[in-house]
């Protein structure tokens, strides 16, 4: 009878946990109370094309007052630079874009920066780097002021160039090397 008694332990170790498994598997999940909808996701930028219009930018400038991009870049090619106080590219090619705005004249391209930055940092970069071409201010998000402008991927920097009527001619992606400015912009 000695044998018979670790075949049985054996046997009811085995039977219990065949029990545990298949009252596990057959017990029905509870169930989840059915949760609120996921809010609609905002519909998609449409994406900025050669020949589509500035989009209607009102954006706060250096000095806290609203500045409607539209109204004060009327009438002249406009090149919209976009940037932050903290993307070494950017800042490398602020002395070429100072340098293209200062000698652009009355007629020539007009240059306007597009600070995706606080405006603390903002403030306190251009004390370091004084920029004679105006400087607007756009808090970074999936829908900001670069993105439709067509900067779909958010890198910076960040170009386009209307022509005088307000319609995009092109975009660049990247900083601009010295001297590329003026051919760029033609």
């Amino acid at each position: 009878m000695k044998w018979q008694r670790p075949a049985l332990l054996w046997t009811a170790v085995l039977a219990a946990g065949l029990g545990l498994w298949a009252g596990h598997r057959l017990t029905p999940a509870p169930e989840v109370p059915p949760s609120s909808p996921a809010p609609a996701a905002a519909p998609a930028l449409p994406v900025l094309r050669p020949g589509d219009a500035l989009p209607a930018l009102v954006l706060p400038g250096i000095d806290g007052h609203a500045l409607d991009v539209r109204q004060r870049f009327a009438g002249r090619p406009l090149l919209v630079n976009v940037w932050a106080s903290w993307c070494g590219p950017c800042i490398d090619e602020m002395p070429e874009l100072a340098r293209f705005a200062e000698g652009q004249g009355a007629q020539g391209v007009q240059v306007l920066g597009l600070a995706l930055d606080t405006p603390e940092d903002v403030q306190a970069f251009v004390q370091r780097v004084p920029v004679g071409y105006p400087i607007v201010i756009e808090t970074p998000g999936p829908r900001d002021a670069s993105v439709q402008l067509g900067n779909t991927q958010g890198l910076l920097p960040y170009s386009v160039l209307f022509d005088a009527q307000g319609r995009l001619v092109k975009a660049k992606l990247g900083p601009f090397a010295h001297g590329e400015i003026e051919d760029w912009a033609k």
